[in-house]
């Protein structure tokens, strides 16, 4: 069972960190050299929303008959957890910062963004299984 949850809490944390990488890397080369970092940031911010609130809708629809509520706020808190370890791990040391500097340099209002953005990600598995459970419960009780 705990491995079953370990491969749903990667696959989740894989396709919302790899969409990122991929628009990050479109942010830095494309949007970057042609409008402040600020925005460039709040551009994509939409984008990884998106991709968060389809990729959990996505696990929760597949696996809907074995999961319960406590287990997609663990995949949820697990993925956060792996996802933050990610950014303050590879990505700064790819980009020579320590965490200290990586806050000093985030924009306020990007950077208070992105915190929103990581507690939906964390949040977003229990949403989707809780409106896929009320769905199946409002289905149930019009079959009656």
């Amino acid at each position: 069972m705990v491995r079953q949850y370990g491969v749903l809490v990667l696959t989740y944390f894989g396709i919302v960190f790899a969409s990122g990488f991929v628009l990050g890397v479109f942010r830095v080369l494309v949007l970057l050299p042609r409008m402040p970092e600020r925005q460039a940031e709040l551009l994509e911010m939409p984008l990884m929303l998106l991709v968060v609130l389809l990729a959990a809708r996505y696990l929760v629809t597949r696996n809907q008959n074995r999961l319960t509520w406590g287990a997609c706020l663990g995949i949820g808190v697990c993925s956060l957890l792996l996802m933050v370890g990610m950014e303050f791990t590879v990505v700064l040391g790819l980009r020579g910062m320590t965490v200290a500097t990586y806050l000093e340099s985030r924009d306020w209002v990007s950077g208070g963004a992105y915190i929103l953005s990581l507690i939906i990600f964390a949040l977003a598995p229990v949403g989707w299984f809780t409106v896929r459970s009320r769905t199946k419960a409002e289905r149930l009780d019009k079959k009656r």
